[in-house]
């Protein structure tokens, strides 16, 4: 068991029986009335976000999650094939336990595999991945203007919105948390 001062973002929390991580928290102190903590926590099966507030003081129960280096190697019809980078295992991982993350993930890319007992609950990616725009309607003359967006799709087969002026086979910088266009990359 741990208190409330032990809330940190990616702590694991377990609630009501299920594993929830924090994304988010705060440390109040109100003028009148006892401090609480304030925390956003995103539950690890489903990915549904939950705001949940705490007394200070109040014991809350973490659990241990261990996060391993894995690559992806493949899909193999609806399920992800990982290797451990240390120990050549491989793993098999549903959509629902790779998640949004499937949308930026190329063969051979390395992630981070958070494992409760042995068992892989979710996959993290870094904050930005480079992919090359396979399609996109082409630009006209003129269009450098700032402000204007169109669809692009890339190599995963996700679509973003990106600037008027880019072309199709250009690579692009991805936020892997809301799937935003960041920038061009010069190779």
């Amino acid at each position: 068991m741990a208190s409330t001062a032990d809330i940190r973002n990616g702590v694991v929390l377990n609630m009501d029986g299920q594993l929830w991580t924090v994304i988010d928290f705060q440390h109040v102190k109100p003028g009148k009335g006892g401090a609480f903590v304030r925390t956003k926590v995103k539950n690890v099966m489903s990915g549904k976000v939950v705001d949940r507030t705490f007394n200070a003081g109040a014991k809350i129960e973490t659990e241990v999650v261990d996060r391993a280096d894995f690559q992806y190697l493949y899909k193999d019809g609806e399920n992800y094939v990982f290797m451990d980078v240390g120990t050549y295992d491989q793993i098999t991982l549903s959509p629902a336990n790779v998640g949004d993350a499937a949308n930026f993930m190329l063969e051979n890319q390395n992630v981070t595999i958070a494992l409760h007992n042995g068992d892989p609950l979710y996959v993290e990616l870094p904050a930005s991945v480079t992919l090359e725009i396979t399609y996109t309607e082409p630009g006209l003359q003129g269009d450098r203007s700032t402000g204007g967006t169109k669809p692009a799709t890339v190599e995963t087969g996700y679509q973003i919105q990106v600037p008027l002026f880019l072309e199709q086979g250009t690579r692009v910088k991805v936020d892997t948390r809301d799937g935003s266009y960041l920038g061009r990359v010069n190779d």
